[in-house]
């Protein structure tokens, strides 16, 4: 491991924001506000490189606090849904200006992703029968595959840690295949790993409110399927329920998109929906921007608007309240037992889901050389995921242009 930096271990204190006169509160709110729209501006690679870049900035560069209370802040947005990347951002807005900079960490962090991929879903939605853009997305869909098998590599190497979490990945792939809603198998798998782990050592029910979430979970599915006229009220109450209740990376919110939008509410294709997928990779920021670009298909401007902000609402609420709570939360056994089923059961999500999508994507003899060729390239190279999907797009094109594919 690699040696921190002189004088990290020894950050003081922040002064709190409530101590500070009103003009040095306004320089450490513009701070916030340029940090945090930087990081938006050019954080590609996905929630691991997100963080890595907040890590170098909060703690390395400007010390605004230690290593180890960035990771307590680290560790409890994995029990909570939404984000994680993201709502790390808002925690360290929280810590260093109260709500307005919870706001203003969160909100300039998300807004350069979802003003480009705003523009992107517009020109998308003008263009996509042009064919120099079909092939350009052509090239990218296999990338997004080999994307997705190495997060789901990396994180079962942390998933599956002992025998029930393997057994519950297992479970949640077969549940995925055969249909289940995604909402009750987190809920339920989590539950299971929770309890097992607990009862295996003897401990009572009574840390089980430890949970903070489980009721807002239990609920999840009486939010039914819109079935009205699609509409921004429709958008915005969609992606406001999976803003509420989706845990794991955000590679997950793909089980759920492909299940509702897809197959049950029929209101994007297959391939619109690895189009948005696509978009959202290859932008910086939170992957959750998907929500913006699918918006757009569904209701125009004010759906990118309302897909946009019910999906992130949720982060910005739970980690107001979750916040004062990260000691106790963290120290939970039943929170951590929970967490630890939901992550497998993610996993499973997120394995059904890449076979779901690589019929889709690998429709040829090129896009199965791109899908492992790429596959390479993030596993032995460690490539960049955004220089990936940008030689995805560039051979798709290529190819297209010289007449190698019809």
């Amino acid at each position: 491991m690699s040696q921190q930096p002189e004088g990290i271990e020894s950050i003081q204190e922040p002064v709190p924001y409530s101590d500070l006169n009103p003009q040095q509160q306004r320089q450490r709110l513009t701070e916030l506000a340029t940090v945090f729209f930087r990081l938006g501006a050019i954080a590609f690679g996905g929630p691991a490189a997100h963080i890595a870049m907040m890590d170098s900035e909060v703690v390395n560069r400007r010390q605004w606090m230690s290593r180890e209370k960035l990771l307590d802040l680290l560790g409890v947005t994995n029990l909570i849904p939404g984000p994680n990347s993201t709502e790390l951002a808002i925690h360290i807005g929280y810590e260093r200006a109260g709500w307005r900079g919870l706001g203003i960490a969160g909100v300039c962090f998300i807004l350069p992703a979802m003003v480009i991929v705003w523009l992107l879903a517009v020109l998308y939605d003008r263009y996509q029968s042009v064919p120099q853009v079909g092939w350009l997305l052509y090239g990218i869909k296999p990338v997004i595959i080999a994307i997705v098998l190495q997060a789901l590599w990396n994180l079962g190497k942390k998933a599956a840690k002992d025998t029930p979490t393997v057994i519950v990945g297992i479970v949640a792939i077969a549940a995925y295949l055969a249909g289940f809603n995604e909402v009750l198998v987190l809920l339920l798998l989590g539950i299971a790993v929770m309890v097992v782990k607990n009862w295996q050592i003897g401990r009572g029910t009574t840390g089980v409110f430890l949970l903070p979430f489980s009721g807002v979970l239990a609920q999840a599915d009486t939010a039914t399927t819109i079935n009205a006229s699609i509409s921004w009220v429709n958008v915005f109450l969609f992606f406001l329920k999976i803003g509420s209740i989706l845990y794991g990376s955000g590679y997950v919110l793909l089980a759920f998109l492909q299940r509702e939008l897809v197959e049950r509410n029929q209101w994007l294709t297959p391939q619109q929906l690895l189009d948005a997928v696509a978009i959202g990779q290859f932008t910086p920021g939170p992957v959750f921007t998907t929500a913006t670009f699918i918006g757009y298909l569904l209701a125009g401007n004010a759906g990118a608007i309302a897909g946009t902000i019910g999906i992130f609402l949720p982060a910005f609420v739970l980690v107001l309240l979750v916040n004062p709570w990260v000691p106790k939360l963290r120290q939970s056994p039943w929170a951590s037992g929970f967490l630890d089923g939901v992550n497998a059961a993610s996993l499973g999500l997120m394995a059904g889901v890449t076979y779901t999508l690589g019929q889709a994507a690998l429709v040829d003899g090129l896009t199965v050389v791109v899908a492992i060729l790429s596959a390479i390239a993030v596993f032995r190279f460690k490539l960049n995921s955004a220089w990936l999907v940008l030689a995805g797009g560039a051979i798709g094109l290529a190819a297209h242009l010289l007449g190698v594919i019809g």
